[in-house]
């Protein structure tokens, strides 16, 4: 497929699931500073990357792992991401599930607004193309939810897409701002927190870790503090088995 028919099949697949996808509204914009910003937001398996790239208030590329990108590197990262821990017994059904979206994964996932994210030496090339999208005035959305502890909101954030700030102090002297974004199938909201500005006079680690624990406490905060509903959890498991964002009020009608 040439490059000018696989751009309009992806613009022709984005109208159709724009079509079907529920309408997301935007809550908290007052929060989205007049400058390009870092979203930093809860996955929500699909939801969040499919509601960003269809309803996000102002113009941003969305951080994409890069082997949902690379058709030899697809079949074996959707399995073990997506579905590696469904029953064994399903799992066949998965494996070949897997192999089957390659042509579509690198369809989408390369025509849409996104930056390829490298594990290996080549991230710098996900920092440069991430400081280069900043100074063209567009924002970046980032999904940093990683496997392991978790709550009933979210995941544990992993923290080195903070040092991004730090190469934008440098190449700016301008103090970058992490936007916190909840995203909320249940509601069909897309819920804005107070920014989170970077202290470049603060130890790098430090900063980290004070950044990551200030955006997840505040996606917890506007989750916690919408009307009881079933959060989708960053890993797949069975919608019976979703928590709420007031597990205390459970019983109550």
């Amino acid at each position: 497929m040439g490059e000018k028919a696989a751009d309009l099949a992806y613009r022709a697949i984005k109208s159709t699931i724009r079509f079907f996808y529920s309408k997301y509204t935007c809550a908290g914009v007052e929060h989205i500073p007049a400058e390009p910003v870092i979203f930093v937001g809860n996955h929500s398996q699909a939801h969040g990357p499919l509601a960003g790239e269809l309803y996000m208030p102002v113009p941003r590329k969305t951080w994409c792992a890069s082997q949902m990108m690379e058709r030899k590197e697809v079949a074996a990262y959707a399995f073990q991401d997506f579905w590696a821990q469904n029953p064994k017994w399903t799992l066949w059904f998965y494996k070949g599930l897997s192999h089957a979206i390659v042509p579509l994964s690198v369809l989408l996932f390369n025509h849409a607004e996104t930056i390829p994210v490298y594990r290996d030496s080549r991230v710098l090339s996900t920092f440069r193309a991430t400081i280069q999208t900043l100074e063209a005035g567009t924002s970046v959305l980032i999904f940093p939810e990683k496997n392991g502890t978790h709550d009933n909101i979210l995941y544990e954030f992993q923290d080195h897409f903070i040092d991004v700030a730090r190469l934008w102090y440098k190449r700016t002297g301008k103090a970058l701002a992490f936007v916190p974004l909840y995203v909320c199938p249940a509601r069909k909201t897309l819920n804005f927190g107070e920014a989170v500005r970077f202290d470049p006079k603060a130890p790098m680690d430090a900063e980290r870790e004070r950044i990551r624990e200030l955006l997840m406490d505040r996606i917890r905060a506007t989750a916690a503090a919408l009307p009881r509903h079933r959060v989708v959890p960053y890993r797949p498991q069975p919608k019976k088995n979703w928590p709420y964002n007031r597990p205390e009020e459970a019983g109550k009608p």
